[in-house]
């Protein structure tokens, strides 16, 4: 038991109050066993006291100041919903589509122009002009079969003329294109991947009504519809299937007519089009393809929740053998400087390519993000034998998926961090082709672009899988605004060890015995606005290349340099310019 409690000496014990209190404190402690300091104790008596009143009146202020936080955030909210509808705008890398039109183009009276006064009530026209430049170092470019280091600059320039409203629902645009390359080590003449010189990648007429008997939706939204018939170039989904190919010098253009009931701001729209292929060429103008025809019809669902936008869609291809003319290239397979007649009756064949897929994407308010896809193809398409010389039909039978996960930090920063994984087919090829009866499992691409597959430009959506990190973020640096910065690095892998890389010279061993190891890639990308009339895009990526490309490009058949070495550098800058 304790015999002698702490002698308290405070200059706030000055009451009898106080003493009371001292007392029983005293007395709580000789009961407990337990001492306190004379420092607790004063600490105890020297706080304020709070009435009832005062907490009640605490309460009332933070419950209000949360009510005053919601109602901004409501407010924010239907400012968004106002704007935007249900539109909800994708995070996933490398998937924004072009807008229509393209982003270079503005309205008349918001450019320069307005300051005249024949403009400045001219809101009924679109106009727009861009020249980009870019200059590329690569190093070992595993797209060419030799190793080289190669300093092309590509240069390209648009322009856009749009008429709207003043004479609705007729509406009018046209857009151009020139494409070059110069100072590069390799011929010009066949390569319609840098260049197509002055061409319409646009042109077309449109009929579009605001109010139809679709009706609006829940927020009165009116669902428009137009039909446009013409020269068209656009995207759709996430890019991977329909692309311009915003990155490539040249653009995938079509000759057709296409259909759109309702807009993003709708709860639901729909999209249908029956187009033709544009065949490219590098100085003659641009041909329909007749060989081939693309239909496709592809719809938005977005009500059912605010995280969640769903993408159906369904594609049809349909080759006709007999009207094979050109490859890519603009190259005639009848040539036979070009072609041997086995190759040309490898490439003349029919093709039925059925595409059915769906994407899922959204935006969660705590940061998270997430875009999935899953694509089916089936049909049927010949295969020329050498064995028997004649054709057979085979069936086609391919998948494609890909699934990204991110989270954007509540920071100035705004840093992103997201992991994917992407799979496409490939086809699983006999050793040898003279006989070969099975089945076709490598996935077509369609007319969709690479670039979030490979900075380099070294993958596309064929006999791939990848998983990929990627890290992006805006950084706030004094004398500039708005750079935006990203990086991510990627694994490689072939589907089939037996089919080819399609964009790395059509590297393959049909024996599997390279293996699948492609290879990884580190890339790293800077973006920023000088004015606002240009702005430069600066980015390197290194490849290091896997056990299949170090044994594959040994390989006589495949017409590479042996002696290559095992990586490649990719350095560029690019330039900018809008004329409005």
């Amino acid at each position: 038991m304790q015999t002698s409690t702490p002698v308290v000496k405070t200059k706030t014990l000055k009451t009898l109050l106080a003493g009371g209190a001292l007392l029983a404190s005293a007395s709580a402690l000789a009961y407990d066993e337990t001492p306190v300091s004379a420092a607790k104790i004063e600490q105890e008596l020297t706080q304020p006291v709070v009435s009832a009143e005062e907490v009640e009146q605490a309460e009332k202020i933070k419950a209000r100041l949360a009510e005053i936080d919601a109602e901004a955030k409501a407010a924010a909210k239907a400012a968004d919903v106002a704007k935007n509808g249900y539109y909800v705008e994708r995070k996933s890398y490398g998937t924004q589509k072009e807008t229509e039109p393209p982003r270079y183009v503005k309205q008349a009276n918001k450019t320069w122009l307005k300051d005249y006064e024949a403009f400045e009530d001219l809101s009924w026209l679109d106009l727009g002009l861009e020249h980009r430049a870019r200059y590329e170092i690569r190093d070992n470019d595993f797209r060419r079969n030799a190793e080289n280091v190669d300093q092309p600059l590509l240069l390209r320039t648009r322009a856009y003329v749009g008429i709207k409203d003043i004479l609705d629902p007729l509406r009018l645009a046209i857009e151009l294109q020139d494409s070059r390359r110069n100072h590069s080590d390799y011929t010009r003449e066949f390569d319609t991947r840098d260049v197509d010189q002055s061409d319409v990648i646009q042109g077309y007429a449109e009929l579009y009504f605001k109010e139809t008997p679709f009706g609006k939706d829940d927020l009165g939204n009116n669902r428009p519809f137009w039909v446009r018939a013409g020269r068209l170039a656009w995207e759709s989904l996430d890019r991977r299937l329909i692309a311009r190919n915003e990155w490539r010098n040249t653009t995938n253009s079509f000759q057709g007519v296409r259909a759109n009931i309702g807009e993003k701001r709708n709860d639901w729209q729909l999209e249908a089009f029956a187009v033709k292929p544009v065949q490219r060429f590098t100085t003659k103008l641009d041909e329909v393809d007749h060989s081939q025809d693309f239909y496709g019809v592809i719809g938005d669902w977005r009500r059912w929740s605010e995280y969640v936008t769903l993408q159906p869609y369904y594609f049809l291809l349909k080759q006709d053998g007999d009207k094979v003319k050109y490859n890519p290239d603009g190259k005639e397979y009848a040539d036979r400087a070009f072609f041997t007649a086995a190759q040309q009756n490898e490439a003349r064949i029919d093709r039925t390519v059925h595409t059915a897929g769906l994407r899922a994407y959204g935006v969660f308010n705590t940061g998270w993000d997430y875009d999935a896809s899953y694509v089916k193809q089936w049909g049927d398409q010949e295969r020329f034998l050498t064995s028997i010389n004649r054709r057979i039909t085979v069936d086609n039978e391919a998948k494609a998926y890909n699934a990204e996960v991110g989270y954007t930090f509540k920071t100035a920063w705004k840093p992103r961090v997201s992991a994917s994984y992407g799979v496409a087919s490939g086809d699983n090829r006999p050793t040898s082709g003279a006989n070969d009866r099975g089945d076709n499992q490598r996935f077509d691409r369609l007319f969709g672009f690479a670039r979030p597959w490979s900075n380099n430009d070294y993958i596309q959506m064929e006999n791939i899988r990848t998983p990929k990190v990627h890290l992006e973020f805006d950084p706030k640096v004094s004398f500039l605004e708005n750079v935006k910065v990203d990086t991510s690095f990627s694994w490689y892998r072939l589907d089939s060890a037996s089919d080819r890389w399609n964009a790395g010279a059509n590297l393959q061993d049909r024996s599997g015995n390279s293996g699948t190891d492609l290879g990884k890639e580190l890339d790293m990308r800077v973006r920023f606005p000088i004015n606002q009339y240009a702005s430069l895009n600066i980015g390197y990526a290194h490849f290091w290349a896997g056990d299949f490309v170090k044994d594959a490009v040994k390989l006589a058949a495949n017409r590479n340099d042996p002696t290559r070495s095992d990586s490649s550098n990719f350095f560029y800058t690019e330039l900018t310019l809008l004329g409005f």
